[in-house]
């Protein structure tokens, strides 16, 4: 028997398999779109995830830190973000920027040639002059007793010690019976100081005057 078509009936199924060819590919498309959105939309959140902890903190964060932030154990993905915001605010030439420090630490900051502009409206120092004094005193003659400490700057030196200790500006190492006192990497970096002990006391030898400086009998 001979196959006989309907030429209506193929007309209609063709069209009907093009229109739904048509609406799946839209649907497609449309799911690739919203899939895009929403990656963006989690990227954009994880850059500003990065800035904002780098902003609270004031100080610098290490790749640990800012993987915590972001709940994720992939050093290279928090790496390639913190790079995008570096990048960013070079592009955008403000005044604050980030940079990367040794050991892959993280710092946003003022920049330093708008430091000295708009110093004066700081009302509150990061510390007062007792504390300051005993960690001008530390910073000079580490590695020092905290025994010492006290002998040389009076027994309120271990509530400046301890305050230190909490901003993370002084550690301490149990050497024996004595605590041995240093500073730390975040104390260079935030008063642009030289990681390197030798170099560290010259540029502090400069930076302090004699005023403060307590002398060592």
């Amino acid at each position: 028997m001979a196959l006989t078509l309907n030429p209506i009936t193929d007309i209609h199924s063709y069209w009907r398999f093009r229109a739904v060819h048509k609406m799946e590919k839209q649907t497609s498309e449309l799911n690739e779109s919203v899939e895009q959105k929403q990656a963006l939309e989690k990227i954009q959140r994880e850059l500003a995830l990065v800035e904002a902890a780098l902003y609270v903190t004031g100080r610098p964060l290490d790749l640990n830190e800012l993987c915590s932030v972001l709940k994720t154990r992939s050093k290279n993905k928090t790496r390639k973000l913190v790079k995008m915001v570096m990048k960013e605010y070079a592009n955008r030439n403000t005044a604050l920027e980030i940079l990367e420090l040794k050991d892959e630490r993280y710092v946003l900051q003022l920049k330093i040639e708008f430091t000295p502009l708009v110093k004066k409206l700081v009302k509150k120092p990061l510390l007062s002059t007792g504390p300051l004094k005993t960690l001008a005193y530390v910073a000079y003659r580490q590695p020092v007793s905290q025994k010492r400490v006290a002998e040389m700057r009076g027994h309120h030196a271990y509530g400046h010690i301890k305050q230190l200790k909490d901003m993370d500006l002084v550690i301490g190492e149990r050497k024996g019976r004595s605590t041995l006192l240093r500073t730390t990497e975040y104390f260079a970096d935030y008063f642009g100081l030289s990681h390197e002990l030798s170099a560290m006391k010259r540029q502090l030898k400069k930076v302090f005057e004699q005023k403060i400086m307590p002398k060592e009998k």
